[in-house]
């Protein structure tokens, strides 16, 4: 081989900083932005079902279509290419339809090239299971990079002009990827995809009998739409609290950060508290933070809404990553792949599209008229919903999830 194993793994870790960087550059100020356009909470709910409607699509297209047609890398540039212009081309528009319209355009493209950039990377590991986490690590730090350029792009108290400069970096990052896609390994198309269990989803949906597997895949649902939501409403009530425009990306980027440092512990975290109490203690981490943004949300606690950021690495990595290897330890060879796919589904899907159609409408209804007419948000009333939720999802566990094995087998 001409390039050496560490050398792959390299060029990979930047593949992942670049493919999350995009989205985690636009992320948080969509809706605020959305607002300022005057998008009704509606318009604001379907622009943010985008990703979700992309989801279901993808399963399809990129197992379907994608994977047997394209090698990897070609197809990443040429989404990469047509969904960055279209993101460059959206932070021009004002109105809703041409808004949604390109939006869509670059969700559509977006969406399947996370599941495909990861094929990508499974290809070209020696030994995945022990090198893909790094490598999926550079994802994360994507993130927390690309909120530090806004610093300078924006104001104190940014308006439309300034913010929509989030679209024009992430297009720009796309446009890059575009490019660098074509400089990675080739990948060649999966000629044995046809090949592949047509069955697997029905099996996988008839696993919803089971009980551990129903508990499990509503306690996802809920946590989803928790997780989802704090995206929606952050940025909104970081400014709120007294937080600059310009900061509240990095502030939010925190949670990236101890993300990192929770993954590493996970592994000891499962041996020793075993599935149910890490994926409890994952969604009580929700529930924290969502309680102490209730009870705590004024300028005068700005130090404790920062600092409470750190618990986004808990819920993650406790909870969702958990899930990702519980249903690798547990569910039937057979069908691992599907529930994978059915949990990202209920993550990136549902979660995400319930997320953003619930919040925003939230948002309008606990708006109340200030002194000087204009409305704000009561947001310690809003983040007691979805603290009430964390408390139900950490209930259901508790009660009613029994795992066929306690912990992890084998090494943490």
């Amino acid at each position: 081989m001409a390039h050496s194993v560490s050398s792959y793994r390299g060029r990979l870790f930047v593949l992942m900083v670049l493919e999350i960087a995009i989205w985690g550059a636009w992320q948080i100020k969509i809706f605020p932005y959305m607002g300022m356009l005057g998008f009704s909470a509606g318009q604001q709910g379907l622009v943010g079902s985008v990703f979700g409607i992309a989801s279901v699509v993808g399963i399809f297209f990129s197992n379907q279509f994608a994977d047997r047609n394209f090698s990897a890398e070609r197809f990443l540039a040429f989404s990469h290419l047509v969904g960055g212009l279209a993101l460059i081309a959206t932070a021009y528009v004002t109105d809703f339809v041409p808004f949604f319209a390109l939006f869509l355009v670059y969700g559509l493209l977006y969406v399947p090239t996370l599941s495909v950039a990861n094929s990508l990377a499974f290809a070209h590991l020696r030994d995945p299971a022990s090198e893909f986490g790094l490598v999926r690590t550079g994802g994360t730090v994507g993130w927390i990079a690309v909120s530090w350029p806004f610093i300078f792009l924006l104001g104190d108290t940014s308006g439309p002009e300034e913010t929509r400069w989030v679209f024009i970096v992430a297009g720009l990052l796309s446009l890059v990827l575009a490019g660098y896609s074509l400089t990675l390994p080739h990948t060649p198309p999966r000629r044995d995809a046809a090949g592949l269990d047509r069955f697997a989803w029905l099996r996988t949906a008839r696993l919803l009998a089971v009980p551990h597997v129903f508990v499990l895949f509503l306690v996802i649902l809920i946590d989803a739409v928790i997780h989802n939501g704090y995206f929606v409403v952050i940025d909104g009530f970081l400014t709120q609290v007294g937080v600059s425009a310009r900061m509240t990306m990095v502030v939010s980027s925190i949670g990236q950060v101890a993300e990192i440092l929770a993954m590493l512990v996970l592994g000891v975290v499962l041996k020793r508290l075993g599935w149910k109490w890490t994926m409890i203690f994952g969604v009580a981490g929700h529930a924290v933070r969502y309680g102490v943004f209730a009870l705590f949300g004024t300028p005068e606690h700005q130090w404790l809404i920062i600092a409470i950021q750190v618990l986004h690495g808990v819920c993650y990595a406790f909870f969702f990553a958990t899930v990702y290897i519980y249903v690798d330890a547990v569910f039937p060879k057979d069908v691992r792949a599907s529930a994978q796919g059915a949990a990202n589904l209920l993550i990136l899907g549902a979660g995400m599209v319930l997320a953003s159609q619930i919040f925003p409408r939230l948002a309008a209804h606990y708006s109340i008229v200030g002194a000087d007419g204009a409305a704000v948000v009561d947001y310690g009333r809003l983040f007691l919903v979805p603290t009430g939720m964390a408390f139900a999802g950490m209930l259901l566990l508790a009660l009613f999830f029994r795992p066929p094995t306690a912990r992890p087998e084998g090494a943490a």
